[in-house]
Parts: structure tokens; sequence; C-alpha cells
């Protein structure tokens, strides 16, 4: 999750187990409002058999268990837009079709909702075209490709909700940023995805070992960083277990950088 930053610095702020694993979430937003439910991001899902399930330490909870928590039926979800094709984001698209039977064929999970993911993304994942292995899952993908919406560069998604997504390339060529207009706060939220997955990869040093494009990811983090204080967004983290609304300030220790706070919201 540090890329080249060596041991001994990441460990300052985040403790391994044994197996040097460090807790990590995969948050995903329900949006309500103009006769839609929108869902961003879908998390891993529930198709991992035994042995993946504790490579990676998952919680027996998928975004079917979080919705159900929310009292929100799948079937009523109308958009979803996620920001790559990783299984831990795009994962959530599809279930089991006997819940529970890892050997039972995928299908849709919001057999309603039209999906968003930019072009690049959804032509990469198809060609599995990453450095690690069996991250784009032909599972997770072809039970949903006929409610695919591809886009190219920004666009509005839901003119009415002011719901845009963004290119965000460096953790892929494709990733895409998802911002909002918030009615509670006033204010926009930003989903950045990967390019910044906790609230320590606001360094510029700090990028995973798994960007397709380290240079252009951190070129990427240093624009988006400004643009989101200059607007004052309030940014949504993938995969950040603490507080998941954060705000974006100078850092008073290096000049030039910015540093992410919990939002006072």
């Amino acid at each position: 999750m540090f890329g080249i930053v060596p041991k001994p610095l990441w460990t300052r702020f985040v403790t391994p187990d044994e197996r040097n694993r460090i807790p990590l979430d995969t948050n995903c937003l329900l949006l309500e409002g103009h006769g839609k439910r929108i869902l961003i991001e879908t998390g891993i899902g529930d198709k991992f058999g035994s042995k993946e399930r504790d490579i990676y330490a998952m919680e027996n909870c998928s975004i079917l268990d979080a919705l159900q928590g929310a009292g929100c039926d799948p079937e009523a979800i109308d958009i979803v837009v996620v920001t790559h094709l990783h299984f831990d984001h795009a994962g959530g698209l599809t279930r089991l079709s006997t819940p529970g039977d890892v050997d039972s064929p995928a299908v849709s999970a919001f057999p309603n909702a039209q999906i968003f993911t930019q072009k690049q993304e959804w032509d990469d994942a198809l060609a599995s075209r990453s450095t690690m292995h069996k991250t784009y899952l032909r599972s997770h993908l072809d039970p949903i490709a006929h409610q695919i919406e591809t886009v190219e560069g920004e666009v509005e998604v839901l003119p009415d909700a002011s719901l845009r997504v963004m290119p965000d390339p460096g953790h892929t060529w494709g990733q895409q940023a998802v911002a909002f207009e918030d009615v509670a706060t006033g204010r926009t939220v930003v989903f950045p995805g990967d390019l910044i997955p906790t609230v320590h990869h606001a360094s510029p040093a700090y990028g995973m070992a798994y960007d397709m494009l380290p240079y252009e990811n951190l070129m990427q983090k240093q624009r988006f960083l400004r643009m989101a204080h200059e607007n004052r967004w309030l940014l949504a983290l993938c995969h950040e277990p603490g507080q998941l609304l954060v705000e974006v300030a100078p850092d008073e220790a290096r000049q030039g950088t910015y540093s992410l706070r919990p939002a006072a919201v």
C-alpha cells in the first residue's frame, strides 16, 4: 500500500499484523435524490472462496449486506459509478446466484442499474491490462456487460444532481473520480478512488506498489489536492478505515504539499 516507502517509515502511523496486513475499508456511498438511488463503488462482493478471504482477511460483509442495513433493495439502485474495475472496487457489481456457493454462476447484483465507467478502464479490464495477477476478473464483468455505460473524459452522469465523473489517471489509465453536490453541507464531495486511498496517501511519496503509472499518479495527486483545497472540496476516501470524509489543508511542515484532516461536518 505504500510502494517504495520503507516499512520503518510507514509503520510509524499504521501497525501491520503478523502477515503484514493493515486495516483497510472498502468504502461505498449511497446517494438518494432527484428520484434516483445512486451507488458509488461496490467493494469486494461475496464471490471469493475461503483461500482468498483468508489472504485478505475479508470480513463477512458485502455491499448487499450494507444496503440491507440501510433499508435499500439492490433492485432499487438506478445508477452505479465505479472509479475503476479492480476487484476491490467492482467485485460487488455481481453476486453469487446461490449465496454461499462459490461454484454457482455470478449474476448482476443491481439488475436495474446503469453502470458508469471510463471507456479506457472498461477496455483495459476486459484485456486484463495490469501488472497484478487476477485484479480484473471476468466473473465481475461479464454478467453486467449489458449494463455498462462507458464515458470518455469529464461527463455529467446526472446533471440535475450535479453528479459527474472526472479522469483521475495514475493508479490505472482509466480511473475516474466521482463528484457530487451535497445538499446537507452545500459543498462538493469528491471520491478520488485509489489516487488517495487513505489519509496517509496525501504525501507525494506515498503511492501504491501497484499504481500502473507512478509518476503520473504523483503529478495527478498534486493537481488534485491543489484543486480540492482551492474549491473546498470534501474528500471521501475509498480505503480509509477511520473517518470517511476529510478536508484538505496545506502541510505546514512541507511547503507546496497538503495534508488531510477529518472534515468538520
